[in-house]
């Protein structure tokens, strides 16, 4: 194998290098990193950043983003919140909330597809609109949850705690239909080339809706799982999410410019990635104010070697053309 596939196999398992490099620095400062507890702690704590990122990446894929993910989160999970303090079941709550997913997704579909309004523009304004509909609906107070809530957070099947077993099934159906499904092929083809796909046949626009609506939707169960956890529906509940899903999904090689990203181990494994960096500073007791720049670092890292990699597949992909002489 020459030097240049060695360094183009490197770049293709960017994440997993890193992850790797990464899980290999902290466990060598501290043996509390590499305990099974914390290992799963890990899990169960980028357990709602993962879901909302799995959203986010069917949104990427068509060359679209979804700003609003944050704020989706935050109405559904003080909708559900509301209805549970009301005497509604615990069971129903979480439907309310998964129809706000649904509700807020399919409005940034259609002002998007319908009304041809860019997607940054439609999910800014859907995320200042659900954030200030959730501080009304809250009147700016902290909703502490019930003990039911926390426990569904806390409880586990098999010995695997719920929140994981949420993101799991979310990661399974999220990767069958990328992979395994005509959705999936299609949402890869108007991703690449929205006017090749629309001329070969594919409704681009019921696409683009699709991947609206599955994002908002992951967007609520996030949120939830979120709640299980917390315990609480704060003011500031899914602040900024949005960045993070995005980050995950770049991070695991989804690209911004669409029709090139996975799921599985892709996004997924930016989502674990990032929680882990901060997981091992928290371990090490460092300066929180340096969490970001750490985090950033990394993430400009492998943006950078995402970009090389890319770069460098145009490179071989090039044919050299012959000029034949003129006769």
């Amino acid at each position: 194998m020459t030097l240049q596939k060695l360094i183009l196999v490197a770049l293709r398992y960017t994440t997993l290098l890193l992850f790797g490099a990464v899980f290999l620095v902290f466990g060598s400062l501290s043996s509390k990193f590499l305990e099974p507890v914390n290992v799963v702690n890990i899990l169960t704590q980028s357990s709602s950043t993962a879901i909302v990122a799995i959203g986010m990446t069917f949104v990427l894929l068509t060359a679209g983003v979804d700003l609003s993910v944050g704020s989706i989160m935050f109405v559904a999970v003080a909708v559900a919140g509301k209805m549970i303090f009301t005497g509604y079941s615990l069971g129903l709550s979480i439907c309310a909330a998964l129809c706000v997913g649904f509700v807020f997704g399919r409005l940034n579909s259609i002002l998007i597809v319908r009304f041809r309004i860019m997607p940054f523009i439609v999910t800014l304004g859907t995320l200042y609109f659900g954030r200030g509909f959730g501080l009304w609906l809250t009147e700016t107070r902290a909703m502490n949850m019930p003990d039911a809530v926390t426990q569904l957070g806390a409880a586990r099947i098999a010995g695997i705690p719920i929140p994981i077993l949420i993101f799991l099934s979310v990661l399974a159906a999220g990767h069958f239909v990328l992979t395994q499904t005509p959705l999936g092929r299609q949402i890869y083809a108007v991703g690449n080339d929205p006017e090749a796909a629309r001329k070969a046949g594919i409704r681009v626009n019921r696409i683009l809706g699709v991947v609206y609506v599955l994002s908002g939707v992951c967007a609520a169960i996030g949120g939830f799982v979120a709640l299980t956890q917390t315990g609480a529906v704060s003011p500031t509940f899914g602040n900024q999410k949005e960045f993070s899903a995005i980050a995950a999904a770049v991070l695991g090689g989804t690209s911004l410019f669409g029709g090139r990203g996975t799921i599985f181990p892709g996004t997924v494994l930016g989502a674990v990635l990032i929680q882990t960096v901060e997981n091992g500073l928290v371990i090490l007791n460092v300066d929180p104010y340096l969490y970001p720049l750490v985090t950033s670092a990394v993430i400009f890292l492998a943006v950078l070697i995402d970009t090389t990699r890319t770069n460098l597949l145009e490179k071989l992909g090039r044919r050299p053309i012959r000029v034949e002489p003129v006769r």
